[in-house]
């Protein structure tokens, strides 16, 4: 099993843009982006490097596994 990559927040943005989200709207740091087909939303922290479990609990909002995300 593939561990989880450090990344920013903005690297995961540019990730999951890749997969069909686009940007929503943003609340201070963080940021919103939505997939309508099939439907998620996930909120991502505009962080120089985002939490373990905090990327985890992103992929898995955004209907992914780790090693897809990798992939991206």
């Amino acid at each position: 099993m593939t561990g989880l990559p450090v990344i920013s927040g903005q690297e995961c943005i540019r990730r999951l843009k890749r997969v069909g989200f686009s940007f929503k709207r943003q609340e201070g740091s963080h940021i919103i982006l939505r997939r309508d087909q099939p439907f998620a939303q996930v909120v991502v922290p505009d962080h120089r490097v985002l939490d373990r479990g905090t990327l985890r609990a992103i992929i898995r909002q955004a209907g992914l596994t780790v090693e897809e995300f990798n992939r991206l």
